[in-house]
């Protein structure tokens, strides 16, 4: 046993220990330790309840309202439809966790965290998705025993692709307002002037192609998806102007070849809603696809994120399970399966936020 984990099991010894925990509360050099992780056990068993408190202020538009300047509380209340107590707490709750502020005279003001928000339909759309999640995990147990959410499950179903015409999508909704942000982290990390034409795979409705579209004029581009998805992509597309630069492939993955010709091939956020099979699968079918030398762009949230440690395993890991499919995955995980797949050159991009998206890009070696 290491050093490392010697001193880790002493420490466990010691905290676990009622004596010792009440001994470490009265005693000055400990004490702050005690109040930070006492704090920190509580906002873990109080998370929901903080997060709870963001929902009302997205609902309520009150980020959105408090941009224009401060307000009183009958104000916040008015346009929050709450009675003057209700929005008093709902203040009072999001100024403790920094979403609001309070300015002289009682009015009331953006916080540092809420300002964040302001004008970010990716985090807002999340956090009304969240809904769904919260529901499923009713019973964490449950989901870990291999139920499956039917919340998220319906959401994100490949029932999706049996969307009848005209029936509301809050998939492509969400997808609309959150890929965004993840094509602003690809093209920071990663220079597509080189390449001539891209394919993005599992693109659903053409959020990302939209995107590649803006972002790289000189592009010719490419869409696969499943055919019903494929063919509601066409009309969104075609709807944005881009009917005539983008060429709309329906097939699957899992069970077709993938059109040739791109030198570079995305894969946004698709990897980790598949097991490692599936996995396997899709980047051999890549590779096939790709002249040697092309270029694989993965993005997604991964498991040893930095500084996100806890987004991959925790959120990732709890967030797919009541879906259904997929684990969340550590660079090196996603790294080997590109390399048994038969890429090289596997590069780790730097992403500004790993939050959003961790990038890979990889090679097609020779078959």
């Amino acid at each position: 046993m290491g050093l490392r984990h010697a001193i880790g099991d002493l420490r466990n010894r010691l905290v676990s220990n009622p004596k010792f925990r009440r001994f470490a509360k009265a005693f000055p050099p400990t004490r702050a330790t005690a109040r930070r992780e006492a704090r920190d056990l509580f906002d873990l068993m109080a998370g929901f309840v903080y997060s709870q408190t963001l929902l009302a202020c997205v609902k309520t538009d009150l980020f959105e309202f408090l941009a224009e300047g401060p307000r009183s509380l009958d104000a916040v209340a008015d346009r929050a439809g709450l009675p003057l107590e209700g929005a008093d707490r709902l203040v009072r709750a999001a100024q403790s966790l920094e979403l609001l502020e309070a300015r002289p005279g009682g009015r009331i003001a953006l916080g540092r965290l809420g300002a964040a928000m302001v004008g970010d339909a990716g985090l807002s759309a999340m956090t009304r998705h969240h809904a769904l999640l919260y529901a499923d995990l009713a019973d964490p147990l449950a989901v870990l025993r291999g139920a499956k959410g039917e919340a998220l499950s319906g959401f994100w179903g490949y029932g999706r692709e049996q969307r009848t015409e005209g029936e509301p999508d809050a998939y492509s909704a969400l997808m609309a307002a959150t890929l965004p942000m993840v094509a602003e982290e690809i093209f920071a990390a990663v220079d597509l002037k080189r390449h001539q034409r891209l394919m993005d795979v599992g693109g659903g409705e053409g959020a990302f192609i939209v995107e590649a579209a803006r972002r790289a004029p000189h592009l010719c581009l490419t869409l696969f998806d499943l055919p019903p998805v494929a063919e509601r992509a066409r009309r969104r597309l075609a709807e944005d102007g881009l009917d005539g630069r983008v060429k709309i492939r329906g097939g699957s993955f899992l069970s077709e070849s993938l059109p040739r010709g791109a030198d570079v091939i995305s894969l946004v956020r698709i990897l980790h809603d598949h097991g490692d099979e599936e996995v396997a699968h899709l980047l051999s079918q890549c590779r096939e696809a790709m002249a040697p030398g092309g270029t694989l762009l993965v993005a997604e949230p991964m498991a040893d994120a930095p500084g996100a440690q806890a987004m991959g395993e925790a959120y990732f890991g709890f967030y797919l399970a009541a879906m259904g499919r997929g684990r969340p995955r550590s660079e090196a995980q996603v790294s080997d399966l590109l390399t048994r797949a038969g890429f090289t050159d596997v590069t780790p991009r730097r992403a500004r936020i790993p939050l959003i998206a961790n990038i890979i890009t990889a090679r097609a070696g020779k078959s």
